[in-house]
């Protein structure tokens, strides 16, 4: 993937999550400013997603840790040990935010 198709896959995934959490029955604030994307839950905890160009790696920052994945051709997996995406960012928002999402990203 070269880096207009790597900036343009972060782009629309940070596009799907606002869709998501544009539906939240909870208080949660979100902006997106330069490609980088702060949601900020009810609880004003935050989650911070970042792309890493030279890398081409997407980035999450939550209160349970710092979190890199790379897109395999299909979705999001967490480097580390293959976790996607939607279940991470599931769990994270779960524990911060105090409500339930689902991602198809």
């Amino acid at each position: 993937m070269n880096e207009s198709e790597f900036n343009q896959k972060v782009d629309d995934t940070l596009f799907e999550i606002e869709e998501v959490l544009d539906e939240a029955e909870s208080d949660i604030d979100f902006m997106n400013n330069g490609g980088v994307l702060t949601v900020i839950c009810e609880n004003q905890t935050q989650v911070i997603f970042t792309r890493q160009t030279p890398v081409k790696q997407l980035w999450l920052a939550a209160r349970s840790g710092g979190f890199h994945f790379d897109f395999n051709g299909k979705t999001w997996a967490r480097d580390s040990d293959g976790a996607l995406l939607n279940d991470v960012l599931t769990e994270v928002l779960s524990a911060q935010a105090g409500e339930s999402f689902s991602f198809d990203l």
